[in-house]
């Protein structure tokens, strides 16, 4: 265990179900030295509570990986709750939209890269590798953005400024500094990746911070040091020592630059060399004007469109050598804070997903860049612009913790090879650690694999006991012929009793058409499927939740992490078809989203017992037999999971406003633009959601959740008696506000100033 333990879990429960042997069986493999260790937990049994508990027991940094950004965010949110005194870091892509640059031989279709950056996640990302380099305690929660490449850490560590309290220090000589550090100077208003210097006063805004810095010099030195308000720059905190980062996070010196470009022009000789040796003319023609058109941007203003095509060279990397990651600083953080770069821990949440998306990265990132190079398009160096292999991946990680209800055959194949057990027939076709090909069945025996292959492998953590007492759900299998009816009638039955109901299908339309059809007789359904975006998705679940809708279709969306405790019945249409949606995996996580209320149900329309089912429905059973044999053990009685009802609209307001949620420890942060659809408002038209105050004239952005003050401000014009303080209040607000939307015109962000400029209008004239 770490000599420097510095995480502190903060919860009001304490384990319980089978969860405290889960965790201390888990710790002895840890602590043994184990590689790779796997814990099986059934929905509802507490993963995200014991990989917390794992992470303070052991005491190092450790990195939790997800296989989206949905369902990373919502593990960061509760680990921010669970160590509201330790850094919970957010790292995932910082692009909302992004279109890769290809090219389509057969079509001779050219796609230039289009993207759209999220600011406030790359201030978050700037904000984990700053907490990484620079302190012990770090929890960061990401996706598979953490295998694309990154300056050294090194880098990052050596070009940085340490600022004190009592330190002898020149504030003119900090700025030079910081300008080195390709912070801008600036006389005017400030923003993040600013300097302001003002007499004896420095104001610094870093890139990953909401609130910048506000620097007092004296005749000694400096003689304070504090946060600010960004706004009206009111002292928000008193700090001895400021930890200064890099303005960007890729750096590199003027003799490396120099030296890059070099390179970069000798490769283009050879390449123009082998396209002429080919008669390649017109990929010679093609490649030479790119090339020398970066080049020409690059000595003049130090950049180009795509200049992460010539990592490599900037870098200073031999061909085919990886780039450095995020995982280079968990291991810079290791050796600096705990005594050895392999200290540190990762943990891979639904393992069974994620493993799979990690290896599937290079390929598909190989190819495209294969038809880019090889007609002219690009250097050949562009192939090192890449994601991690999934071997640089594993060999990368000294221990890693797999997580799942469903753990995947990659999983168990690596856990079995690495603790020298003999590796189960059904195992040997499938390649360990991530890397592709794998059945999910073994075709000669007919037989679904993991039932199978878990009682062959030992050293697997199980959480099949829920803290709740809560078992799996029923299960009945019934015909499809009369399918829709017969759920009509179940669905009336968990209406009457204010419960709700997932319907999952085979297809986008037939989702559709199920929930038109449930609407037109009477129920509150909605489809939920992939074209519906994310802001939306969000509200619809709500919405659920609320009651204002009873059933959702969907297809592949109620599965992993979907958490709805007034959830009663599942409906699975086509159970028996088999492929991806209906194998074992799919439907045992399918059939947990019914196994957070205690009156859970699962309803499986098929003609036949396909193999997936026969094995889902024994392991269920199995396990719900286990678990009730516990309850009359220990005297419990299966409650239902309480949980907070959500607010409508909320999710939207925060992004219409310009801010989001940092958890339950932290305030809320500047985020970007908000994103163009209007799904919200009309999901919310067409329910009437809300009584009055989500009604079919009003605008949604007119009804969703504000401060209570800002609604009480507004109600002062409208001729309700209030208090004095909230039309200050109010005036506060539209104060702030121009000044924000002055800073968006000045940064050419016209779309958001012009959305404060709305929200100006309608506090300065309420209808």
């Amino acid at each position: 265990m770490s000599e420097v333990s510095m995480f502190h879990l903060h919860s009001e429960y304490s384990t319980a179900g089978d969860q405290e042997q889960a965790i201390s069986n888990l710790m002895e493999q840890i602590e043994a030295g184990q590689e790779r260790c796997i814990l099986m937990g059934v929905t509802g049994s507490g993963k995200t509570f014991a990989m917390a508990n794992v992470i303070e027991r052991l005491g190092l940094p450790t990195l939790i990986l997800s296989h989206n950004k949905t369902l990373a965010r919502q593990l960061w949110q509760e680990m921010s709750e669970l160590f509201p005194k330790n850094a919970v870091e957010y790292f995932v892509s910082y692009y909302d939209y992004y279109q890769p640059e290809a090219y389509l031989p057969g079509r001779d279709l050219y796609i230039d890269k289009e993207l759209q950056m999220n600011e406030r996640i790359e201030q978050e990302r700037f904000s984990t590798v700053a907490s990484l380099v620079s302190r012990p305690d770090v929890i960061a929660v990401g996706t598979v953005s953490v295998i694309y490449g990154l300056n050294p850490p090194e880098v990052f560590q050596q070009n940085h400024i340490r600022l004190e309290v009592g330190q002898t220090a020149d504030p003119q000589q900090v700025v030079r500094d910081l300008v080195g550090l390709q912070y801008r100077r600036t006389t005017s208003d400030i923003t993040r990746g600013d300097v302001r210097l003002r007499g004896e006063v420095l104001d610094i805004w870093m890139p990953s911070r909401d609130d910048p810095i506000r620097v007092r010099f004296g005749w000694d030195g400096i003689e304070r040091i504090q946060v600010c308000e960004a706004v009206s720059w009111e002292p928000l905190d008193e700090i001895e020592e400021a930890w200064i980062h890099p303005r960007q996070f890729y750096m590199t010196s003027e003799d490396k630059f120099g030296k890059a470009v070099e390179d970069i022009e000798f490769e283009l000789d050879q390449r123009l060399d082998y396209y002429h040796s080919k008669g390649m003319e017109l990929e010679a023609h093609r490649l030479e004007q790119r090339t020398k058109f970066d080049l020409e941007m690059l000595n003049e203003v130090g950049s180009c469109k795509g200049v992460e095509n010539y990592s490599r060279h900037f870098d200073g990397r031999k061909k085919d050598e990886r780039a450095y990651c995020l995982l280079d600083f968990f291991s810079m953080c290791g050796e600096q804070f705990h005594g050895g770069a392999e200290k540190y821990l990762v943990i891979m949440d639904e393992s069974h997903v994620t493993l799979p998306q990690v290896g599937g990265m290079y390929g598909g990132d190989y190819s495209r860049k294969l038809n880019l190079i090889d007609h002219g398009f690009r250097l050949p160096s562009a192939f090192d612009n890449r994601p991690l292999r999934i071997d640089e991946f594993q060999d990368l990680i000294p221990q890693m913790l797999y997580v799942s209800a469903t753990p995947g055959e990659r999983e168990l194949r690596h856990l079995a090879e690495l603790t020298g057990q003999e590796i189960p027939e059904n195992l040997l076709h499938v390649k360990s650690g991530g890397g592709a090909g794998t059945a999910e069945y073994d075709k000669r025996k007919g037989r679904a694999m993991l039932g199978e292959t878990l009682e062959n492998i030992e050293g697997v953590v199980r959480m099949e006991i829920r803290p709740t007492g809560l078992l799996d759900p029923q299960i009945q299998v019934r015909p499809t012929s009369g399918q829709i009816q017969d759920l009509e009638d179940e669905i009336r039955a968990r209406v009457a009793v204010n419960e709700r109901v997932l319907v999952t299908v085979m297809t986008i339309k037939f989702a559709e058409e199920v929930a038109e059809y449930l609407n037109r007789n009477g129920f509150k359904a909605h489809h939920l499927h992939s074209e519906i975006d994310t802001i939306e998705r969000t509200e619809i679940i709500k919405a659920l939740r609320l009651g204002h809708i009873d059933i959702i279709v969907g297809i592949n969306l109620l599965r992993e992490g979907l958490d709805i405790p007034e959830v009663s019945l599942v409906a699975i249409f086509d159970a028996d078809k088999e492929g991806f949606l209906r194998n074992e995996r799919s439907l045992l996580q399918t059939i947990g989203r019914a196994s957070r209320n205690e009156h859970g149900h699962v309803l499986l329309y098929a003609d036949k017992i396909s193999v997936a089912m026969e094995a889902a429905i024994g392991q269920t059973i199995e396990r719900r037999s286990r678990q009730d044999e516990y309850n009359i053990e220990h005297d419990i009685t299966p409650k239902t999971i309480q949980k907070a009802m959500p607010v409508m609209g909320s999710d939207f307001d925060d992004l219409m406003a310009g801010v989001a949620g940092k958890g339950k420890g932290g305030g809320r942060r500047l985020v970007a633009k908000k994103p163009g659809s209007k799904g919200v408002e009309g999901f919310a038209k067409k329910y009437g959601l809300g009584a009055g105050s989500w009604n079919s004239t009003d605008s949604v952005l007119d009804n969703i959740s504000q401060p209570e003050w800002v609604i009480a401000a507004t109600d002062v014009i409208t001729g309700v008696d209030e208090p004095t303080e909230t039309i200050d209040d109010r005036f506060k607000l539209i104060s702030r506000l121009e000044k924000e939307m002055k800073n968006a015109a000045a940064r050419l962000d016209f779309e958001r100033a012009a959305q404060l400029r709305d929200r100006i209008f309608q506090l300065e004239n309420p209808q």
